[in-house]
């Protein structure tokens, strides 16, 4: 540890039971927090603030206005633009001397696996039933420790998941929650509204506990979940014991599609994630425009296959992982997408651009990739 890193963690290097050795720990550290909202900002804050050496930021959303009375990483002249993004941008002013690594894609079964890997602790920020069951099914098949919270009315929870013991593993979250709510069962923050220090409290913590597990302080809830009650400020613990194996409805992660077939099904992007994928070298663009319609488009990976001749094997002689379909504003594109889904096309991941040509053009001048 250089001479600057001593002055920046001066005040918890003098804490003890923590030190040095701690303080290397979280260097050496890599964190996944998954949702850069309400819980997600002020996780992320301390953690990289502590010195984790290694934070990745999971969220497609853009900022709103109606976040920021929770969400305080953001400002108001940064509505519009990308969470993930923004929230790089701000840790790294923060602490210049950690990684950073944004990720923009909408988090799904097809992308989940790899996403997590990289990493060895993992926090789930996110706010819907179908993300965390997702979640929770990776970290236990990949076996990453896994720090979930949830928020709803003036109450939050916190809980430890899928951290080694004696017995092999501690509890997940299937075993606090063995059957997933049916879609619109539980309202979330947006129906039941939230107050904004909520999240703030309760991100804490999740970040409290990560540090907890990679320190090795001692007090992580594992095997116990953690209400907090913003009203009387009372917390309250509870043990959580193992579920049998036969309580589990399904398999691992057939959930998330379960939950919410749309988001496993065509996902429509928008320019900061059409401009990541472009980069990618196993992206295809597929223009459903018809030969007549101008302007012209061109570009790597790119055909044009018009939406009166679309039948279901169009995109066999395309090699690429992920297709993109455009069209003059992102209707028509959206309707290939979809009708290629329901024809079974299941080795490809599908994507609508909004906005159509002219967001295909803006992305392509952006990268330079036309003048």
């Amino acid at each position: 540890m250089n001479r600057e890193g001593f002055d920046r963690y001066e005040r918890q290097l003098v804490l003890k039971g923590f030190g040095t050795n701690a303080q290397l720990k979280l260097q050496s550290a890599k964190v996944l927090v998954i949702g850069a909202g309400g819980l997600g900002c002020p996780a992320l804050v301390y953690l990289a603030a502590s010195g984790v050496g290694s934070v990745g930021i999971v969220d497609h959303d853009s900022i709103s206005l109606s976040n920021l009375h929770r969400q305080i990483l953001y400002s108001t002249n940064e509505v519009g633009n990308n969470k993930a993004e923004v929230a790089a941008a701000k840790l790294k002013a923060l602490n210049p001397e950690i990684t950073i690594t944004s990720y923009v894609s909408r988090l799904g079964k097809s992308n989940v696996m790899e996403m997590i890997s990289n990493y060895e602790y993992i926090v789930d920020c996110t706010d819907n039933f179908e993300s965390r069951y997702l979640i929770n099914d990776a970290c236990l098949l990949l076996k990453k420790p896994l720090v979930f919270a949830a928020v709803s009315d003036y109450q939050g929870q916190l809980a430890i998941f899928n951290v080694p013991d004696e017995y092999g593993f501690s509890v997940n979250y299937r075993d606090l929650f063995p059957i997933p709510p049916n879609p619109g069962e539980v309202p979330n923050c947006e129906e039941n509204g939230v107050l904004g220090v909520l999240p703030g409290i309760i991100g804490t913590m999740q970040a409290a506990e990560i540090i907890k597990l990679i320190t090795g302080l001692k007090g992580a809830l594992i095997n116990k979940l953690l209400t907090y009650d913003l009203l009387t400020q009372q917390i309250y613990q509870m043990d959580i014991s193992k579920a049998s194996l036969d309580s589990y409805r399904q398999p691992l992660m057939e959930d998330f599609e379960n939950l919410n077939p749309d988001i496993a099904a065509v996902e429509e992007i928008e320019g900061v994630i059409f401009k990541q994928l472009l980069k990618n070298q196993d992206t295809f663009i597929v223009d459903v425009r018809e030969v007549h319609e101008f302007p012209k488009l061109d570009g790597p990976n790119y055909k044009q296959i018009p939406m009166s001749v679309l039948d279901e094997h169009s995109l066999d002689d395309i090699s690429g992982k992920h297709v993109v379909f455009v069209c003059q504003h992102g209707i028509r594109s959206l309707q290939a997408a979809e009708t290629f889904h329901d024809l079974g096309e299941s080795k490809k991941k599908l994507y609508s651009l909004k906005g159509g040509v002219s967001r295909w053009k803006a992305a392509l001048k952006e990268l330079e990739l036309i003048s």
